[in-house]
């Protein structure tokens, strides 16, 4: 007995649900995008206050800390640029994550479409892989969101760490 399209009919409203679901994925890495932005910008108010300390009096101990603030800009500068480079990527992520939301939509939706008309036919195999490609989307988004959120966090634990020399050396 043959596999029928009615057979496969849940697995495909399935894949229909959760593509139209992948919309929310973004909620997956933008806490970790806004946290990692909120970082940089406190890290660089931070360094401000610093930079005009006015505990500093004799010119030795000027020196040194204008040296010490010039040494954790440089290092905050290029951990900016870093990140700058990335902020790109995260905005392309998040729209591929919506391009493969809505190509996961339509194909699973047009696949449901055919169970439908043809619950009864046997479903073949170009249609069981339609509806495993269907799922993919869903691997593809979760992924890439998943990714964007490690390496946003990874970025806001380094400006933390800066942060924190901050503190200790200023």
């Amino acid at each position: 007995m043959s596999v029928t399209w009615g057979d496969f009919q849940a697995i495909i409203q399935l894949s229909a649900g959760l593509n139209v679901a992948i919309l929310s994925f973004v909620d997956i890495s933008i806490p970790a995008i806004k946290e990692r932005r909120r970082v940089f910008t406190k890290a660089r108010q931070e360094l401000d206050i610093y930079r005009k300390n006015p505990h500093k009096t004799t010119e030795e101990d000027k020196q040194h800390h204008s040296n010490m603030v010039g040494e954790i800009d440089k290092q905050l500068f290029d951990l900016w640029r870093e990140t700058n480079d990335f902020e790109s990527v995260e905005d392309s992520m998040i729209k591929v994550t919506g391009v493969c939301g809505f190509i996961g939509a339509v194909l699973s939706i047009g696949l449901l479409w055919i169970s439908g008309l043809h619950y009864d036919d046997p479903i073949g195999l170009k249609g069981e892989c339609l509806a495993v490609l269907s799922f993919f989307s869903l691997a593809a988004a979760f992924t890439l969101n998943y990714i964007t959120a490690s390496k946003a966090s990874h970025y806001t634990s380094r400006c933390n760490t800066l942060r924190h020399q901050m503190q200790q050396k200023l």
